[in-house]
């Protein structure tokens, strides 16, 4: 058992019933009444998102977890397959558990968190930055950034769609932040 104030972002814990994951907290102490710690939660097992306040120093049950390295095999309809690196082993998983399915590619190593007790995978999560080709856009014109704006839509690998800046151009190669969708930078 484990109290509140050990909370952190990340932390797995048991509750009602599911395994959570602290997204966000935050620890208040009103000028009246008792100190409390006002927690985001994510849910391992359905996404859900949850929304919940402690009190300070209540007892919570932590869920060991352990980060491994898998790779990516191929997405077909019974979800998204990947491969342990150490034990070639190959699981399954729905398209909610990973941060950035949009992303993936084929060969792509990403971080798992597993369950130590069951050895359940919980999330995948892809590295914080990838590459890819343009494949599509519109040409930038010159003197094109009169609205303010100086983005246009690129489709990115014949998948998802990334605002670039305009001097970005069809083939160019770039780097993209997966926590965000964003574009980073050209890369040579």
């Amino acid at each position: 058992m484990a109290s509140t104030s050990e909370f952190r972002n990340g932390l797995c814990l048991k509750f009602n019933n599911d395994i959570y994951q602290v997204v966000e907290f935050l620890h208040v102490k009103p000028g009246k009444g008792a100190a409390f710690v006002r927690s985001k939660l994510k849910s391992l097992t359905n996404g859900r998102v949850l929304e919940n306040t402690f009190p300070a120093g209540a007892k919570i049950d932590p869920v060991r977890v352990e980060t491994r390295e898998y790779q990516f095999l191929y997405k077909d309809d019974m979800g998204y397959h990947f491969m342990d690196a150490e034990s070639f082993e190959q699981n399954s998983l729905e398209e909610f558990k990973i941060n950035a399915p949009q992303f993936l590619k084929e060969g792509a190593v990403c971080l798992v968190l597993v369950n130590t007790e069951d050895e359940s995978i919980l999330t995948c999560e892809l590295p914080h930055h990838v590459e890819g080709t343009v494949t599509y856009t519109e040409p930038g014109l010159r003197g094109d950034t009169a609205s303010g704006t100086a983005l246009k839509a690129a489709v990115i690998d014949e998948g998802p769609t990334v605002q670039v800046p305009l001097f970005v151009n069809q083939g160019d190669k770039i780097k993209i932040d997966t926590r965000t969708g964003d574009y980073v930078e050209r890369v040579k």
